[in-house]
Formats: C-alpha cells, structure tokens, sequence
C-alpha cells in the first residue's frame, strides 16, 4: 500500500500502518520468507510487529482485517459499535475471487505468492476508494 500511496504522490495524504489482533509477534520483523517473496516484486517489508490499541479506531479511517478471524476481533474491539463503518476486511477492495486474505505461513513458496497477489489487488482497489471518497 505504501508503494502506490507514494507512486500516486499522496504520501502527505495517506499514512498506513500495520497491527496485528494479538500479541503473538510483537516487535518482530516480517517473516523472512514474505520479505524474501516481497523484495521480488519490489516491496521492502520494514515494519515492526506491533498489537492493535483502541487508539487506532480514533486514528484511521480504515481499519481493515486480513481474515475473518481478525475482522470478528476488531469488531469485538469496538464495545459500542462506534467504529464499526471504519472496520473492513482487505478482500472488501479486490476485485478477485477471496473473501479473505489466507494466512501463507503453512503453503510453501506459492502461499506467499498468493498472498501478495491478493494485497495487490486489494490494496489497488482501497487506494481507488479512498481518492473517491477525499477527491484525491
């Protein structure tokens, strides 16, 4: 996603970031077999592992879940409702045939591939909403 924000210009615009429902890998880097798939299409996978905080409902405007799982713990997140429009899940934005984004730690090599496919696809179609919806 960062890469199309900066190719559109709209870095100064659009700020991403990345949480995750849990614990689990908090400040960890990427896996290194997704940072070895993402340097191949020229991603550079920088981040670090950090959990969701109520605070990211007040600042994002999308709040989006890979899988359904993460998309039921955001919404349980959310204990009176009021975020629930900001809540989406990353396939919402694809034009392809997933109603989640797997998890490719289990699929060999073309898991990832697969993976990235599908945030491709994604993250081209929530960059397409969010300049509609702000005039960008």
């Amino acid at each position: 996603m960062r890469k199309l924000v900066k190719r559109a210009n709209l870095e100064l615009e659009i700020e991403c970031d990345s949480a995750g429902t849990i614990a689990y890998h908090e400040g960890e880097p990427a896996d290194a077999r997704m940072k070895r798939h993402a340097i191949k299409r020229g991603y550079r996978l920088t981040s670090i592992a950090r959990r969701f905080r109520d605070v990211d409902f007040e600042n994002f405007d999308y709040i989006i879940a890979m899988d359904k799982s993460n998309y039921n713990d955001l919404l349980s997140f959310d204990y009176n409702g009021k975020y629930k429009n900001k809540i989406f899940m990353m396939t919402d934005f694809a034009e392809g045939k997933y109603s989640e984004v797997p998890d490719p730690y289990y699929g060999g090599p073309e898991g990832f591939e697969n993976v990235l496919d599908i945030l491709e696809d994604s993250c081209k179609g929530l960059l397409n909403k969010i300049r509609e919806e702000n005039n960008l």
